[in-house]
């Protein structure tokens, strides 16, 4: 992967508070406490915001990968009031730590899911790790576009997804 200026960014950490797009309040703070309130999250969502068989369907399987998230790797959350209405984390993995980020349906399109990943890249800089992976479905330009603009290149493309990579 090519050497760039947006490799030495530094990304903030949490917590943050911010305005999204639709002019709601929000807070992102790290998070390792009790799984339900993203399993009450988690929950309401269809199939169509659902990618690569997760979030799983139904509470018990939700919770059982909730709590697997919080366990093992470093989480931020994002609040409007006391809901949970988003969450991201980085799973340790050898050298590595591998991405995942789900954004609440209603929330979506406001501009969360970028800083959510801005953060969770600084709360990782933060715990000292140095690179970060991902997996996205080839078809989620959308997603795509969102780790192209914080300075995530693709390493690996096939029929179904594509796999991107970003040092910290």
């Amino acid at each position: 992967m090519a050497t760039s200026a947006d490799e030495v960014r530094q990304f903030p950490r949490p917590p943050v508070t911010f305005t999204d797009q639709r002019s709601r309040t929000l807070e992102i703070t790290a998070y390792d406490g009790d799984p339900s309130p993203l399993v009450g999250m988690y929950a309401q969502f269809d199939n169509e915001s659902r990618a690569q068989g997760v979030p799983p369907r139904g509470e018990t399987q939700i919770r059982e990968w909730v709590e697997t998230l919080l366990d093992e790797g470093l989480n931020v959350v994002v609040w409007h009031d006391e809901t949970a209405v988003g969450h991201a984390v980085l799973i340790p993995e050898g050298e590595s730590s591998e991405l995942a980020i789900f954004v609440h349906p209603e929330y979506q399109s406001a501009g969360i899911g970028t800083r959510l990943i801005e953060v969770l890249l600084g709360h990782g800089q933060e715990n000292g790790l140095d690179h970060v992976w991902l997996a996205v479905e080839r078809t989620n330009h959308v997603a795509m576009k969102l780790y192209d603009g914080v300075g995530f290149e693709t390493r690996l493309r096939d029929r179904a997804e594509h796999e991107m990579e970003r040092p910290l």
